[in-house]
């Protein structure tokens, strides 16, 4: 893929998590940007995407996907820029609040290049392959994937779900194009340790690679990049998206919705990121879930993130 040049979104929605806080992520990584007097965001174009955040106030009618109506219309928006922002060779450099809207992002993907095969490296300590017929905690941050898999999980169905949350539901598997947006054999996790049952069978259904931290460890980084790239070998492009709670909170920071212990540090998921960047397939790159208000270190998590960003976007520059 060729590009003009990196675009800078900015989607500040965090209707999708169940701890508020992870709006207030993309000003934290600017702060941390601005307090190691790194100009890194006055070098870059950005675009703001408005957001339905104010509907936090609002009751929850759809118990086992809260909001999920308002994070539909949210993901569409998320479609449109990224599609647009493609079209225009503009590389979307994503900055989000919970992660939900990387199913817009994906779907903006597939927008722009609907005839071509896309590959996606989900960084995360969580799987996020729940559905309303299956969430027990009805947060939709835990959904994109399967959404973006066109997948119910019906098997493992232990919620009986309103009309309103299926039609949403089924907006959310339509958005930008029609069905799924993805393979699972295209599918690839890096450092997921938390999961539920029901995403466990999917896992093991649809035979998808997740690379544990301790396994990225023992074997090395580079041997598992090598097989992830030749798995992906028949992707013309890829999209990544990472997750901080990917990294260990209790190394890093538990500046984010979901904290998880035993993660990668930034140094093994900037490894990761440009080991992907330098296939030159890579459309896309999001990060998502920086919660400063959750940070007990001040804005370590942010920080971190920002160490994360900054490197990889050198990287990035280089294979454009």
């Amino acid at each position: 893929m060729t590009f003009n040049r990196i675009k800078i979104i900015k989607n500040r929605s965090d209707i999708g998590a169940g701890t508020r806080g992870s709006d207030l992520g993309v000003d934290a990584i600017e702060i941390a940007a601005i307090n190691q007097e790194n100009n890194y965001f006055n070098q870059y174009g950005f675009e703001d995407i408005p957001t339905h955040n104010e509907t936090i106030y609002d009751k929850v009618n759809t118990t086992f996907a809260k909001r999920i109506g308002h994070v539909h219309e949210q993901c569409m928006r998320v479609c449109n820029v990224i599609g647009n922002n493609l079209k225009s060779k503009n590389f979307p450099l994503v900055l989000s609040g919970d992660h939900s809207s990387a199913l817009g992002t994906i779907s903006g993907i597939k927008t722009a290049y609907p005839n071509k095969r896309l590959g996606v490296i989900w960084i995360d300590a969580h799987a996020d392959l729940h559905s309303p017929y299956t969430s027990l905690s009805g947060n939709v941050h835990g959904m994109p994937v399967a959404a973006a898999l066109s997948i119910d999980n019906l098997e493992a169905k232990v919620n009986a779900v309103s009309k309103e949350t299926e039609d949403s539901w089924i907006g959310m598997k339509n958005t930008g194009i029609i069905g799924a947006k993805i393979h699972p054999e295209y599918l690839i996790y890096f450092g997921v340790r938390d999961t539920e049952i029901p995403e466990e069978k999917l896992l093991k259904k649809l035979k998808i690679k997740n690379y544990k931290v301790e396994e990225v460890r023992y074997r090395g980084i580079q041997i598992c990049l090598d097989e992830a790239v030749k798995k992906l070998s028949d992707c013309e492009m890829i999209y990544i998206s990472f997750d901080v709670d990917s990294m260990d909170c209790d190394l890093i920071s538990k500046g984010t919705g979901t904290p998880v212990s035993k993660g990668f540090d930034q140094y093994e998921v900037i490894n990761i990121i440009n080991g992907f960047i330098s296939t030159n397939k890579v459309v896309c790159l999001e990060i998502v879930e920086i919660n400063p208000l959750l940070d007990l270190n001040g804005n370590k998590m942010a920080e971190a993130a920002f160490e994360v960003l900054d490197a990889v976007t050198n990287t990035l520059e280089f294979h454009l």
